[in-house]
């Protein structure tokens, strides 16, 4: 087999070479030295559930890689978990994540001049991570997610991790016993994998489908299933026919292929971080595409999935009603995906999805028929106003009606507020303002799943709004709107609201207004002065300087 071997640079030349008298004490024999290598970036750890189930999928990918005749060479991925962070200081380092696991591919498979890269990971920042990688670099690459968690079990009722953050204000509120307070905590997460609703981890990796990137049907297997592991190694497989093919990421990642994904993100209900996350991943593969783009999809695209945080149903419940390849189909018939896109097995998005029925089955209700949706338009919409000009990122499924006026409620931090929250000073009407937690005043958009988890728990969610520069888990939901920018630390008008102020948001209208007049914000933003960083030294002092605005997705090149 004849192969344009970027790692010929290190291969080939005298047998007595250096870089050839390494390989071999890692394994490499006469007969290896041609064969592409392949990196297989592992993100296996046991700090968390996400993450600890990787490696088995990772022996099952490499030994596939050395049967069909490439070299595998495998190397740590770093990985944090949001769950765990969720609430302290360590959630600064989430979004920050993202960027470090980037450049951590970029920098072992660069440096290696490797032919191509697997990478698999589960938790949230993995899989934009290693995206980005993998459209920067724009070597043949292929995305193996971890897999889903099972659903925890307490008194017949499906669990997320989700279930235990609105457990806190239920439990705070006095609307929940201890001894369910702690069921919940203790039978939410049964297995490894990632966290069980159509959460971030879930809809990037839904979405990795969509974009072509990975293999349809893959996402939504539960980890610790046989299955999960199987498909592994068909994933190697695939990616060995791309390097045949010198197939590569920007061949497969467009500007329609993005938009295949963000049809499949609004269909299913995702996380409003799938925004911030594709302006990123579309910035590395040097794709036009903005955040009015998720607006221009989201009037098109309606949910069809009844997926928690909002819904009913897990990941795993998704995966046996047909999943990701049911959802695309529909689409597909209705015009809203473009079948045209090229996928990493070589054919189309059509043809993979030739065999799949147009209807969803009549036995499940998780995907709902094309004339019975959800809802009939996309969840995530896009407001801009004078209190966003670049714009904000609002998630209205669930919502009786996603629109509200009511005195700002003003934090400067994450921390002030849950104490707010959890000492019941937050009432029915207000608008709670979490500012000074974008990127660079955080730093790091922290996600305020404790502040929403606990007003849902006190049974606030469709009365209170909560307004922040800062970002939301994929399990959020209730009237909240996030990704504002220009953030409160750049001086955006965020950074200007007094407590009491009367705030509007309105989905319908796609605006969010500050209801205070223009002399008035000129005068206040004359007299704000920009605060100290947080951090001066370190990941995150680099960070500061970098990070971009939310509004072109938080990128640092």
């Amino acid at each position: 087999m004849a192969l344009n071997k970027r790692s010929r640079l290190i291969t080939h030349g005298d047998a007595r070479s250096p870089n050839r008298a390494m390989l071999r004490a890692v394994g490499f024999g006469d007969t290896d030295f041609e064969k592409p290598i392949v990196g297989v970036a592992n993100g296996h750890s046991n700090m968390n559930p996400c993450n600890a189930g990787i490696q088995p999928l990772v022996d099952r990918a490499m030994a596939a890689l050395r049967e069909i005749g490439a070299m595998p060479q495998v190397f740590g991925v770093p990985t944090i978990t949001d769950g765990i962070g969720m609430g302290t200081e360590a959630m600064k380092y989430s979004l920050v994540s993202r960027e470090v696991i980037a450049d951590a591919i970029e920098t072992s498979v660069n440096g290696q001049a490797m032919d191509g890269v697997l990478v698999c990971g589960g938790c949230d920042k993995n899989m934009p991570g290693g995206m980005i990688a993998m459209a920067r670099m724009n070597v043949p690459g292929i995305y193996v997610y971890a897999g889903t968690i099972k659903p925890g079990k307490w008194k017949g009722q499906d669990l997320t991790v989700v279930s235990v953050f609105e457990a806190v204000g239920a439990f705070s509120a006095g609307k929940m016993a201890r001894e369910d307070f702690i069921g919940i905590e203790k039978n939410a997460c049964p297995s490894v994998g990632a966290c069980g609703g159509m959460f971030t981890a879930n809809t990037m990796s839904s979405s990795f489908e969509a974009l072509g990137m990975s293999l349809l049907g893959s996402s939504q297997m539960a980890s610790p299933d046989a299955e999960k592991a199987d498909s592994a190694a068909a994933s190697a497989k695939a990616l060995f026919n791309a390097i045949k093919l010198n197939l590569r990421p920007r061949d497969i990642i467009t500007r329609k292929s993005i938009e295949n994904a963000a049809a499949l993100i609004m269909a299913t209900g995702g996380s409003t971080n799938a925004v911030l996350h594709y302006l990123a991943i579309a910035h590395a593969a040097e794709v036009r595409w903005t955040i009015d783009d998720f607006e221009r999809v989201r009037r098109r695209v309606p949910v069809l999935c009844d997926l928690k945080p909002s819904g009913r149903y897990v990941a795993t419940d998704f995966h046996r009603a047909g999943g990701v390849p049911q959802v695309l189909k529909m689409l597909l018939a209705h015009g809203l995906v473009h079948g045209d896109c090229m996928t990493i097995t070589g054919k189309t998005l059509a043809a993979e999805l030739v065999k799949i029925r147009v209807k969803p089955r009549g036995d499940q209700d998780v995907i709902r028929p094309w004339d019975n949706p959800l809802y009939p338009h996309g969840h995530l919409a896009i407001l801009k106003g004078n209190l966003a000009p670049e714009g904000c990122v609002a998630k209205i499924t669930g919502l009786k009606s996603p629109k509200i006026t009511g005195p700002a409620r003003v934090f400067d931090s994450e921390p002030t507020a849950m104490n707010a929250i959890l000492a019941k000073k937050i009432k029915a009407g207000d608008i709670v303002v979490i500012r000074y937690e974008g990127p660079k005043g955080g730093p790091g958009m922290q996600e305020m799943l404790a502040p929403t988890s606990a007003l849902v728990g006190q049974g606030l969610g469709e009365t209170v709004g909560l307004i922040t520069d800062g970002r939301f888990s994929g399990g959020t939901w209730g009237m909240v709107v996030g990704h504002v920018a220009p953030e409160a630390f750049e001086g955006g008008p965020i950074a200007l609201v007094k407590e009491g102020d009367s705030i509007t948001i309105d989905a319908h209208k796609r605006l969010i207004q500050l209801n205070v007049s223009v002399k008035e914000l000129a005068q206040r933003k004359k007299k704000w002065q920009q605060p100290k960083p947080r951090y001066t030294r370190g990941l995150l002092a680099k960070y500061v300087k970098l990070v971009s605005t939310a509004s072109r997705g938080a990128v640092t090149d």
